[in-house]
C-alpha cells in the first residue's frame, strides 16, 4: 500500500478541499504518513492569495521535491490555487512536479496519483472548468474531530481591485442546501460539536440557487441537527448583512455571537479604489446595528495596509477608526501586488518598509484594545469547549464562543477531573494574559 504525505497550505476553505482529497485517497486504498521522507506520494495543496502565500507554496514544493532524490517519493503533486492560477506556467517553472490539479478538479486526485505511479511518461494536468462545483462526500477531518469547517459556497463575484481569488476560484456558486445538510449530519454523527460555515462570502449564500439570501434558512435547518452545539459564521461582508440574519443571531441557541466582518479599510477614498461596496458611515451603521441587537457579539475584522496611493492621512484614519470602534479581534496584512488585478496597474505603489511600518502601528493599536477587552471579561461566566490538555501542568485549553480556532485566543483553566476534547463546560473568568483568558470551572454545561 503506497503512503501519502499531504501538506495543506492557506485558508480554511482550502483545508476543506484537502480533507476531501484525503477522503478520496483513502477510498482508493492509500495510507498516510506524517514523514515526507517515508512517503511514496507527496501532495501540496497550495495557496496563492498574496505574494507571501505564493512564496510559501513554491518553497514547500521545492523543499519536498528533495524527497524524490533523497527519500522514497515517486510522485510529487500540487493542487489548489497556485496550480489553478498559474496552470500555464507551473509545470514549466516547477519541473519537479509530476502532476497538477486545479481548484475545481480535486475529485481527480486519486486518478492523478495513480497515473503518476503507473509511470505516465509526462507531467499530468487536471483542470476542469474553474466554475464547476465539486462535491465530495468523504472527508478525513484534520481539525481534531470536534469542530469542522463546512464550505457553503465557492468563488466570488465581487472583483475587488486587489484580489485574484475570482481567477483561481471562479464565480460565486452555492452548494445545494440538501448537500450541506447531509455533510453536516455526517459530521455530527462523527462527533463534531462545532460547525464553522465558510465561503469567500457566506452572507450571499443561496442567491444564485434560490434567488435570495438563504443563509438564515440554512442556519435554521443546521440548528436542528442533533449533536451540533455551536454554529460559527465567518467572512460576512458588511454590505450583505440582512436584518433577518442579525435577528436570527440574536435569538438563536446555537449560532455563536461572533462574526468575521472583513472591512479592509476605513478611509472612503481607499475603499473606493479597492472597489469595496461600503463606505465608513455604512460600516459604522452596520456595526452599531449588530451591537444594538446583540450586545455581547464578538466582532473580528481584517484590514489591509499599504494599498496603492494610501497616504499617511488615510493610514491615520484607519488608526482612529479602530480606536473608536474597538473591534474584539483584528488582523492586518500588507497589500500584495497581484498580476491580473486592477490594483496591479495603479500608481502610487507603497514601498515594503512603509507597508510593514503601518501594519505594525495598526497591530500595536489593536493589541492595546484587545488586552483591555480581555481584562473586561474578568468575572464573566462563559461556556467553553475543551480543546486539549497540558498534561504536565494539569491545565486544560479551551475556546469560548467568541474565539474561532487558529485565529483567536484561548481560555486556560486547571482541573483535576478528566475532560475529553469537545466537552462543553461553564467557567468563570479569573484573569487575562495578553490575548488569552484564565478561568476556573464552575460546572458542566447543560445539553
Amino acid at each position: 500500500m503506497e503512503s501519502v504525505y499531504f501538506l495543506s497550505l492557506g485558508c480554511d476553505k482550502n483545508l476543506t478541499d484537502s480533507e476531501a482529497m484525503l477522503g478520496l485517497l483513502r477510498q482508493a486504498g492509500y495510507s498516510f504518513t506524517d514523514d515526507p521522507a517515508g512517503a511514496d506520494v507527496i501532495i501540496v495543496n497550495t495557496c496563492a492569495f498574496i505574494g507571501d502565500a505564493k512564496q510559501e507554496s513554491i518553497g514547500a514544493i521545492l523543499d519536498l521535491a528533495r524527497q524524490k532524490q533523497e527519500g522514497k517519493c515517486r510522485a510529487l503533486l500540487a493542487a489548489g490555487c497556485l496550480a489553478e492560477r498559474y496552470k500555464d506556467e507551473i509545470l514549466r517553472e516547477l519541473p519537479e512536479l509530476d502532476a497538477v490539479v486545479g481548484t475545481a478538479s480535486y475529485p481527480h486526485i486519486a486518478e492523478a496519483v495513480g497515473a503518476v505511479l503507473r509511470g505516465h511518461p509526462k507531467s499530468l494536468q487536471f483542470f476542469d472548468d474553474v466554475n464547476a462545483l465539486p462535491a465530495v462526500r468523504e472527508r478525513i477531518l484534520t481539525t481534531g474531530g470536534y469542530y469542522a469547517y463546512l464550505k457553503i459556497a465557492e468563488g466570488c463575484d465581487k472583483y475587488c481591485t486587489y484580489c485574484a481569488i475570482p481567477f483561481a476560484r471562479g464565480h460565486y456558486r452555492s452548494y445545494p442546501m440538501e448537500y450541506l445538510l447531509e455533510q453536516a449530519e455526517t459530521l455530527a454523527r462523527g462527533g463534531v460539536r462545532e460547525l464553522i460555515l465558510v465561503a469567500q462570502e457566506t452572507t450571499l449564500y443561496g442567491t444564485d440557487l434560490y434567488g435570495r439570501k438563504a443563509l438564515p434558512d440554512l442556519i435554521r435547518r443546521l440548528e436542528k441537527i442533533e449533536g451540533i452545539r455551536w454554529i460559527r459564521l465567518l467572512y460576512g461582508y458588511p454590505e450583505e448583512l440582512t436584518g433577518e440574519l442579525i435577528d436570527l443571531m440574536a435569538v438563536s441557541g446555537k449560532l455563536c455571537h461572533y462574526l468575521d466582518l472583513p472591512i479592509q479599510h476605513a478611509a472612503d477614498s481607499v475603499l473606493k479604489r479597492m472597489g469595496r461596496k461600503t463606505d465608513q458611515q455604512e460600516l459604522r451603521e452596520r456595526i452599531a446595528a449588530l451591537r444594538e441587537k446583540i450586545p455581547d457579539i464578538v466582532l473580528r475584522t481584517t484590514l489591509m495596509t499599504g494599498f496603492p496611493g494610501e497616504t499617511e492621512e488615510e493610514h491615520e484614519e484607519n488608526l482612529r477608526f479602530i480606536e473608536e470602534i474597538r473591534f474584539d479581534r483584528l488582523g492586518v496584512f500588507c497589500y500584495s501586488r497581484e498580476e491580473g488585478t486592477a490594483a496591479y496597474r495603479m500608481k502610487g505603489q507603497i514601498p515594503k518598509r512603509v507597508k510593514e511600518k503601518r501594519r505594525k502601528e495598526l497591530m500595536l493599536r489593536q493589541q492595546k484594545i484587545a488586552f483591555e477587552k480581555a481584562k473586561e471579561m474578568i468575572g464573566r461566566r462563559l461556556e467553553v469547549m475543551v480543546e486539549g490538555r497540558i498534561a504536565e501542568e494539569n491545565v486544560y485549553v479551551a475556546r469560548t464562543a467568541g474565539d474561532a480556532p487558529e485565529v483567536d485566543g484561548f481560555l486556560f483553566f486547571e482541573d483535576t477531573r478528566e475532560w475529553e476534547s469537545g466537552a462543553f463546560l461553564t467557567v468563570r473568568v479569573t484573569g487575562a494574559k495578553g490575548y488569552d483568558l484564565l478561568g476556573e470551572r464552575i460546572s458542566e454545561s447543560a445539553e
